[in-house]
This record gives structure tokens, C-alpha cells and sequence, in this order.
């Protein structure tokens, strides 16, 4: 795949993220303005839950919004995820990315984790799932792929990689750990975001390649295929109009 079709494949599957602790209304007003390119939308924003409202009366029904849930930390912490994922539905937002609580799966204990997991599938219907495992946080193989299984037996649409605030972020390694996962799994609809800092189409591109080894080329669409990224967008739309990227006003 070229960098130019890998460019409008990665647009068409781009979360649009802003998560910053001082995100006001301006600045999600910004990101859904650029969430909508003049060379086609992104597949949605990604937002706090007290956002969700205005995203959504802001953009058109084809771009989701998007949502976090148990974030950042992703503390075992039930009551604390079931509001946020209410809060989410109640405000209009069509999908929910909640944090796996991580740390309590590092510490044995799985099936207080499953249980986690299996509520917030519950409370979260009819909305899209996807669960951030943190996978550099968890470091081994072994830990992320009982992580993926552990997402997907509860039922979860998309699973991703990350929050994007911890010092390691998506890589392709732990990316090929998930996505093998999926593909044992033999769930057809389960889909894969990579998520933290990603920033350039090439490295974009090195995912959407994983994608198609593991799940075939037919999952690089929308509904089986994300990136959350903020910057990525950038390097998409200076590839695309053939400008270097400084030249891409932006304001995240």
C-alpha cells in the first residue's frame, strides 16, 4: 500500500481524540469542525464524557462520538465505569472506551476483571465497545493476550491498546499479540484500534498492514479498524493535499 491510500485509509478509520484535563468547549468545537476534512470525514471523535453532548449536536450522524470510561487509570472500580458509561448513553454518544482495569489483571486477579468487563458490556448495549487494555503497561506477551481474550469474551467490539498516557503507548509488537488473538478467536465482527502516539501515515500504514496479514484486507474498514489519534490527522492531510505537514494548521 502506498502512503497515499494508506493515508485515506487511515482518515476513514480515524478516532479523532481529544483528551486533555483542560479541554473546554472551544477546543471540542475545533475538533469537530476538524474531524470533517475536505477529503471526507473521520470515522468519529473522541472525547470526555462531558462532551459527549456537544459532539454529537455538532457533527453529522456519520461521524460517532465517541467516549471514555474508567479513564485513565483504570482502577477496578465497577460503580465508577457504570456512570460513566451511562452518562455516555444519556448524552447521545454512540460508542464507549473503557479501561481494562490492568492493573488487577497484573495482580491475578482475572475473574474480578472478567466480571468488570461483562457488566459494562451489559450496562453499554446497543452502544460499540471497545476496551483499552493498556498493553504497555502489561509489557509481556502473555499479559496481553490473556487481556485481549479477556475483552473478547465479554463481548467487546473493538479491542485497543491504549489510553495514550502512559509512557509506552501502541506498538506493532502488541499490536500483533491482539490482533492473533482476534483471529483465533474466529469472531468475525471483533475489531482492533492502535492508539498513542501515532503520528505519521507511515506509521499508521505498518498497522494497517498487520491488519491485513492477521484479519485479511476486508477488516480495513471502519467497523473493524480504528486509530485514536490527535496529531495523525496532520501527516493524513499533508499527504493527501501533497503540502509538508508544518503547513497543516492545527491547533492540537
Amino acid at each position: 500500500m502506498d502512503l497515499h491510500a494508506a493515508a485515506r485509509q487511515a482518515l476513514a478509520c480515524l478516532d479523532l481524540t481529544s483528551l486533555n484535563e483542560a479541554d473546554s468547549a472551544a477546543d471540542i468545537e475545533a475538533l469537530c469542525r476538524r474531524a470533517q476534512t475536505e477529503f471526507g470525514p473521520v470515522a468519529a471523535v473522541c472525547v470526555w464524557p462531558r462532551f459527549v453532548a456537544q459532539a454529537r449536536a455538532s457533527l453529522p450522524a456519520s461521524i460517532k462520538v465517541a467516549a471514555v470510561a474508567n479513564f485513565p487509570d483504570g482502577a477496578l472500580d465497577l460503580p465508577r465505569a457504570l456512570a460513566d458509561v451511562q452518562t455516555i448513553a444519556a448524552a447521545g454518544g454512540d460508542e464507549v472506551d473503557v479501561v481494562l482495569p490492568y492493573r488487577a489483571l497484573m495482580a491475578g486477579q482475572a475473574a474480578e476483571v472478567a466480571e468488570f468487563l461483562a457488566e459494562v458490556r451489559h450496562a453499554s448495549r446497543p452502544l460499540t465497545l471497545k476496551v483499552i487494555i493498556e498493553s504497555g503497561e502489561l509489557r509481556t506477551t502473555e499479559l496481553i493476550a490473556e487481556a485481549t481474550r479477556l475483552a473478547l469474551m465479554a463481548g467487546t467490539d473493538f479491542v485497543k491498546t491504549s489510553t495514550g498516557k502512559s509512557s509506552v503507548s501502541a506498538t506493532p509488537q502488541a499490536a500483533a499479540v491482539m490482533l492473533g488473538e482476534i483471529a483465533t478467536s474466529g469472531l468475525s465482527h471483533a475489531g482492533f484500534k492502535a492508539s498513542g502516539g501515532i503520528r505519521t501515515v507511515a506509521e499508521a500504514e505498518a498497522y494497517l498492514q498487520l491488519a491485513a496479514d492477521k484479519l485479511g484486507t476486508a477488516a480495513l474498514t471502519p467497523q473493524r479498524l480504528r486509530f485514536g489519534a490527535s496529531g495523525l490527522l496532520n501527516d493524513i492531510l499533508a499527504t493527501l493535499s501533497g503540502q509538508p505537514p508544518a503547513l497543516i494548521t492545527s491547533a492540537y
